[in-house]
């Protein structure tokens, strides 16, 4: 694991955040939050995170779009996005790699699995 890697979590459940937050930080990851896509542009803009968590089914602007707008930035682009989805649908996985994403994870969250994907994400180094 990349220590104090930059996490950015979008994510609008407050349960969901609050849990996997903990947990991150337990791994001695450093949490940003943000609770819709607009606000996560925002930060991911502002924060430069190494790694960002994306909800899927976001208030407004879904996690789908967010991600597209992540990817046409190129100040931006090279950062990893990892699919939260609660909804699995079968065409889930290839939309989350249509639209930029680097990998997918389906709610509950697995969270060693979580954990492997980042890591391996991390462990690659930006691609800019």
């Amino acid at each position: 694991m990349e220590l104090n890697a930059r996490i950015l979590l979008v994510e609008d459940n407050e349960a969901n955040m609050d849990m996997l937050k903990r947990r991150l930080l337990k791994k001695g990851f450093e949490v940003i939050t943000a609770v819709d896509g607009e606000e996560g542009i925002k930060k991911v803009e502002a924060e430069s995170p190494d790694l960002v968590l994306m909800d899927v089914g976001l208030p407004g602007m879904d996690g789908w779009e967010t991600t597209e707008l992540i990817r046409a930035t190129d100040s931006i682009k090279h950062i990893p996005v990892i699919a939260l989805t609660a909804h699995a649908m079968a065409g889930d996985r290839e939309k989350a790699k249509e639209v930029g994403c680097d990998d997918y994870e389906t709610k509950p969250i697995d969270f060693p699995r979580l954990l492997e994907k980042m890591n391996s994400l991390l462990s690659r180094g930006p691609e800019k």
